[in-house]
This record gives C-alpha cells, sequence and structure tokens, in this order.
C-alpha cells in the first residue's frame, strides 16, 4: 500500500515521534516497512520518516527508489557519535517538493537501530548514506531541514523554488494549448 504524504504544515512534523514497541506493536513492522518502501518508490525518493505520512513513529526507509531491494528500514535509531568534518550539500524533501537547500551534515556518523524484525545493529554510515540517515532522523525529532539552513541558503532556496514553480506552470499551459 502506498501512503500519501501529509500536508507541509501538517503539525505531526515539528513533534518529536514515539519509540516503536516491537514487543506491542501498533501495526506490523513487516507491513510498515513495506508499505513505506512502496511510499519512498511510488515518489521516487531516497528517504522517507513515518512523521511524512502522518505516522507518529521512529521508523523511516532510506535507499534510492530505483533498487527497491536495497531499501533500508531503519527502527528507533539514534545517532551514537559524529564525525568532526562536516560538508555543506543541497538537500532536498519529499514534503517540500522543489525546495533543495545547501544544508550542513556530517560526513559520517556511527548509528544504533533496529531492522523490522526487531534485531538492533550498530553500523557507520558515511557520505550521501550518512546525510539521508541525518536528514530523516531530525523528522523523527521534528526537525525540519529548513532549521538547519543558514538563512541566506534559505532564501536563495525560496527563491530558486519560486522560478522554477513559474517556469513549470508555464511548460504545462504551453503544453496544454
Amino acid at each position: 500500500m502506498v501512503y500519501e504524504l501529509v500536508d507541509q504544515y501538517d503539525p505531526l512534523l515539528t513533534q518529536k515521534t514515539q519509540r516503536f514497541d516491537f514487543d506491542n506493536p501498533p501495526i506490523d513492522p513487516v507491513e510498515l516497512f513495506e508499505n513505506m518502501r512502496d511510499t519512498l518508490v511510488a515518489n521516487q525518493g531516497v528517504g522517507l520518516a513515518c512523521p511524512q505520512v502522518g505516522l507518529p513513529y521512529r521508523m523511516f526507509v532510506m535507499g534510492h527508489h530505483s533498487v527497491p531491494d536495497e531499501i533500508m528500514a531503519i527502527f528507533n535509531p539514534t545517532i551514537v557519535d559524529y564525525s568532526g568534518e562536516e560538508y555543506t550539500e543541497e538537500e532536498g524533501c519529499l514534503t517540500f517538493p522543489g525546495l533543495f537547500i545547501k544544508i550542513k551534515r556530517h560526513m559520517n556518523i556511527r548509528v544504533r537501530m533496529a531492522i523490522e524484525n526487531g534485531v538492533t545493529d550498530t553500523i557507520n554510515l558515511d557520505g550521501f548514506a550518512a546525510r539521508i540517515f541525518q536528514h530523516e532522523y531530525d523528522h523523527l525529532e521534528g526537525v525540519l531541514y529548513q532549521k538547519r539552513a543558514n538563512r541566506y541558503h534559505l532564501d536563495l532556496a525560496k527563491k530558486q523554488k519560486v522560478k522554477l514553480d513559474r517556469m513549470r506552470k508555464k511548460n504545462v499551459r504551453q503544453a496544454v494549448a
């Protein structure tokens, strides 16, 4: 089943999520993972957190939509350690289509998490995988990526989105005519 994405103004997006209880699951964890994976693929993303589909659980999926079999389920994650090195890259978000903001993130992180069967593991992530994890982890903490941006990069991204939206609207009108 493909979930519907919530509106960008949904209050759940700015609230901390609740731990997923494997002993008394509110929803079958395998079913939740499959639905989240299907939703990520349908929306052509690389990460999707439960609050983005209106669910208050500490769970997200990550992986490239073009390789569904490699998409990972992440339940009850914690970031155990950050590297000292940070870098700035552009990020987008399925909740805010067309808004690409330069965000500073850590290059390397060590994380503890459970997968859909409840087994817990600690792994190291770096580069793009670390960036996705940090972005989705922020969703579980009720932190939107705009809050991580400096004012200059946020304003620039908003201006670029307005231009992009105008161009898309113009192209749609021309295609219909």
